[in-house]
Order: C-alpha cells, then structure tokens, then sequence
C-alpha cells in the first residue's frame, strides 16, 4: 500500500529522500518569491536550477578535468592499443592492460573516474525532475492553492469517475483503484485528485466548470491563482506548448504560435551549444573504439532533438527546466574550459599522481608491476641505455643506506642476472616494458 502522506512525492529508493531535500529548497525559494510579490513557478525553477548546478559545480569541473586528461592521454592509449593490435594470446593482454593502468596511474585517474561522478549527479537529476514534474507535492503555497475545490469536489457524487474521462488522468489510473482511495482516506483522495488537476489544461478547467457549475466559483478562483503561478512571460508553463500551438492555431494568433514553439526550440538549441563545448574524444585506435566514440557523438547530437519533442508533449515548465539547465550547464563550461586551459597541466599530473601514490600508501597496497613500470619506466631507465649498460648514478646519503651489505660483487651479479632478464625475447629489446621489468627483476634479487 502507497503511504497516504507521501503519494504525491517520489517514494523511489535513494531518489525519493533526494526529491524530498530538494522540496523543501524548492519551497523556500517559493515561499521568498511570494514574500516579494513575485509567486512565480517559472521564475522559482530558473532559481532553483541555479542553485543546484552551483552546488553540483565541484563535482561538474572534476568530471572535466578528467575529460581533459583523458584527450591529452589518449594518445599514448591509442599508442598501446596499437602495439598489441594483432596480439590476442593472454600474454599479450595482460601486458596491454598493465601498460594501459601504467598510463592511468601516471596521470593520476581512474579508468572509472567520470563514472562515479556520474552515478552521483544521476539521483540528484532524476529528484531535480521529480520535483519540478510534480510541484504540488513539494510547494506547499501551490498545493493549498486547490483548496477547497479539491474538498468540494470529492463531496460531489460521480466526480472521480469524471475526472478519469480526462487524458491528465491516464497515468493516475491505479491511484484510483488503489484501497486508500477506495476506502476514502481522505489525504490520499485529495492527493489523487490533486496529481489529476494540476495536469489540466485551460481547456480542462473550462469543461469541469460546465460539468459541475455548482463549484464554478471554486474552478475559476483555483484556475485563476494557478495561472498567477504558471504565468511567465506571457505562456502558460501549465500547458504544454502543443495545446498552446493548437489554440493559437484555431484562433490563427502567429504570436500565440511563435510562443508554443520557443520553448522546445530553446531547449534543443541550448542543448546543441551545450554539446559544442563539451571536451570531444578522439578518434581510436581500432575500428570497434571508432564506432563507440561515433555512436556517443550521434546520441549527443539526438538527444536535444528529442528535448525538443518531449517539450512540445510535456508541460512547457519542463522544457523551462531543460533550457534553464542547459544555458547554466554552457556558462559553466564556458568558465572550465578556459580554466582548464590557463591550468599547469603537468603540474596537475604530478599533483594527482602524488595523491594516488599516498592513497595505495595509506592501503597497504604492495607495489605491483602496473606501479613499478609507472615508476621505473619513467624515472630509473634514464639510467640504463639502449643496450642495457648502466650508467653512472649518483645516490644521496637515504640512498646509499638502502644498499643491501653483500658488497660491490654481489650487486654486480644481481645487475647481470636482471641485465639478462632484460634480454631475454619475451620482451622486444629497448622496449619500455623489458627496462621496466629489467629493474624490477633487479630489485626482487636484492630483496631476495
């Protein structure tokens, strides 16, 4: 059984608590916005937006950092997937996949990193929808605005059975049927009535007022207080922007035609300078990784034609929300991307390498051949050339310590063992992976 008290808000798992914060954020504004003369559903959804994208803006620029860091390591990426194009044994694999986390690990990121970011900001989307899709259930100004129609109309006989005869009902079939209301407890009636009536359009309200003249009154004051509230700039956000083209089309208004267009127009062009300004992948280095990177960039480009379409179908206080969403999203990476640009990249690299070195630090986590390929390949093989002759190296005070007390013979022979390591065909000759394992090979005999 639906809680009586909760039916009108999302009681989904995880984004039901979330729609329910932000409710009572949304209120606030409401409440502020009435307090100044300005009771305004359009103009608290613009607000609303801003604050929730502002709160979201760390998670925002990190998810871009790593976009960007992705395109400048894309290419040793690319590098790697070639080398190993045509290797498909299990050797082969899993040297590829060490080689591809060494390049992770150098740069400091997650190959799940954007990911994580996303599975955050996903519930906090789908509750932002929630409350705006059903506003009644989270403002309480607005909920009390259908009072005492909703009391009135309950009290009349056959008016749930006339409400589902209209289309805003279809999706509250079940609510109907549900045993709270059959049983008539009254806050779940009322809840149920009002889901149906905030969904009425203007024409909806005009054929309630003729079936049940008796409550004329009552339609027109809650018809009349919600139009205050849905008013901005002249459209109806209640409405959706297809019922508004079809009146003015009936009445041949071109304004009224022009008005039911924006809306869905703006959401799918803001949408498209949004996309532009993303950070673009680049191409694979195989036909398969090609076709994904193609197939990302067609949704891109699909998904604010289908705004477009949702927004004509949908309540134009939805398509408000997409647009709001949209020309806040595109300042935002307006201000990251020359942020990002103006950033000492390599510094950031350093930086974030640092820190996952801390976090395997504070883990426990061994050094592992990922790490020390990392490691070795990028600092000790400076010291072995080409034909895997040391070169001289200068050790400080720390250094020197750390060498085991078997003498200058011992380390020369651990050196040789791990110098015929080096050659040995399992690993082309002056390759980065054969120093790697080379120094490797001589670290484990001195630890040995």
């Amino acid at each position: 059984m639906f809680n009586p008290i909760l039916l009108t808000k999302s009681t989904s798992f995880i984004i039901g608590p979330v729609a329910t914060i932000l409710g009572y954020l949304m209120n606030a504004i409401f409440f502020i916005l009435d307090k100044i003369g300005l009771p305004n559903i359009g103009l608290a959804i613009i607000l609303f937006t801003f604050i929730i994208y502002m709160l979201m803006m760390p998670l925002t620029v990190k998810q871009q950092k790593f976009s960007k860091l992705q395109t400048i390591m894309q290419p040793e990426i690319q590098k790697i997937q070639a080398k190993y194009k045509n290797k498909k044994d299990n050797d082969s694999m899993m040297r590829m996949n060490e080689e591809t986390q060494a390049v992770y690990k150098k740069y400091g990121v997650s190959p799940t990193g954007s990911c994580v970011q996303l599975l955050i900001q996903m519930p906090i989307l789908f509750a932002l929808y929630r409350v705006i899709y059903n506003f009644p259930a989270y403002v309480t100004q607005v909920k009390e605005a259908f009072f005492p129609l909703v009391d009135e109309l309950i009290a009349q006989s056959g008016a749930a059975e006339y409400l589902q005869t209209f289309s805003a009902a279809a999706q509250f079939q079940r609510q109907f049927t549900n045993e709270s209301f059959t049983s008539g407890v009254t806050s779940y009636v009322q809840n149920t009535f009002i889901d149906v009536l905030n969904r009425f359009s203007t024409a909806d309200w005009n054929a309630l007022s003729e079936h049940f003249s008796s409550l004329s009154q009552h339609v027109a004051a809650t018809a009349s207080k919600l139009n205050v509230y849905n008013n901005f700039l002249g459209l109806n956000i209640g409405n959706s922007p297809w019922f508004t083209m079809r009146e003015a089309w009936a009445d041949k208004s071109v304004i009224g035609i022009i008005a039911a267009v924006i809306v869905p127009l703006l959401a799918a062009v803001t949408q498209l300078i949004n996309v532009a300004l993303m950070p673009q992948p680049s191409q694979g280095a195989d036909a398969q990784q090609d076709q994904m990177m193609n197939s990302m960039k067609t949704m891109n480009y699909m998904m604010p034609i289908m705004s477009a379409w949702f927004c004509f179908t949908l309540p134009a206080g939805m398509g408000l929300y997409w647009v709001a969403g949209s020309v806040i999203r595109s300042i935002q990476q307006v201000f990251i991307n020359k942020s990002i640009d103006k950033m000492d990249i390599e510094a950031y690299i350093a930086k974030q390498a640092e820190k996952t070195k801390i976090k395997d630090e504070k883990r426990g986590d061994k050094p592992t051949m990922t790490q020390r390929m990392q490691e070795y390949a990028g600092m000790n093989t400076k010291n072995i050339d080409s034909t895997g002759a040391a070169k001289p190296v200068r050790r400080t005070i720390s250094q020197k310590a750390a060498v085991p007390s078997s003498g200058e013979a011992n380390q020369k022979e651990d050196f040789e063992k791990a110098k015929q390591y080096y050659q040995d065909k399992k690993y082309k000759e002056g390759s980065l992976a054969s120093k790697a394992n080379m120094v490797s090979r001589y670290n484990d005999t001195k630890e040995k």
